[in-house]
């Protein structure tokens, strides 16, 4: 574990063709924080977290941030923070020109993930 406590979020976010990214920028005990990188078109798919709570902080770009199991979105873009309590579904798919970048804050450490499709 790094012994230090400011990260780079944009040292993590790298650009992939085929699929988001997920970049583990630190890991305690208690939480992980994780900087996405997700291009125009692509999704990230609708899943829960059965144990705990996910947190986004958008820095950039636009989505539309899947909220239930219906497939209902709401409009996200930088400067919202977007909470996913225990078991609520969550998701997103990328509407903006440029790639939409975010950090996720998941607790507790072991909050799980569980893909829709596996919950219903």
């Amino acid at each position: 574990m790094s012994t230090h406590r400011v990260y780079k979020s944009h040292e993590s976010m790298q650009p992939a063709e085929k699929e988001p990214i997920r970049s583990v920028v630190v890991e305690s005990s208690h939480s992980v924080i994780v900087a996405r990188h997700v291009e125009p078109g692509q999704t990230i798919a609708p899943h829960i977290h059965p144990d705990g709570q996910d947190t986004w902080t958008i820095l950039s770009g636009e989505g539309q941030y899947q909220i239930d199991e219906q497939g209902n979105t709401v409009a996200i873009v930088p400067g919202d923070i977007v909470v996913a309590n225990k078991g609520q579904v969550h998701g997103v798919l990328c509407t903006s020109v440029g790639p939409l970048r975010f950090i996720s804050v998941v607790a507790p450490l072991d909050a799980g993930y569980e893909p829709l499709s596996a919950k219903t």
